[in-house]
């Protein structure tokens, strides 16, 4: 059985499957924000899917960060690394992309398994 949070007409915003949760890429709604505000915000809807769908940051089996410019990499993981746990660094892929929206700095997709 496929649970579904936040069902839309185009996209769910997760999905959990056998104990994996599967969210959607996560992006900023204040576009305003520098790249350590977006990512701020990002990380918190990640937060909020995450306890929703039953699991954490803790529990992140993979993650894929995507730039629209690489100069803001430093600024991303001064506040990537202030979010995660220590000991608890999922593997992680960080690509230099067009996003949708070019107002948007960064998105962040995540792979978490649930808590039991």
């Amino acid at each position: 059985m496929i649970k579904r949070l936040q069902v839309a007409t185009r996209y769910s915003e997760a999905a959990i499957h056998h104990g994996v949760v599967y969210l959607a890429g996560q992006v900023p709604n204040d576009v305003t924000q520098g790249i350590e505000g977006q990512t701020v915000e990002v990380l918190a809807m990640i937060d909020d899917l995450l306890a929703q769908a039953g699991s954490s940051k803790d529990h992140l089996l993979t993650v894929t960060i995507y730039l629209t410019d690489m100069a803001d990499y430093a600024g991303m993981n001064k506040v990537w690394d202030a979010w995660l746990n220590q000991g608890f660094a999922p593997p992680r892929a960080c690509v230099q992309a067009a996003l949708a929206n070019p107002l948007w700095k960064v998105e962040i997709v995540v792979v978490a398994a649930q808590l039991r």
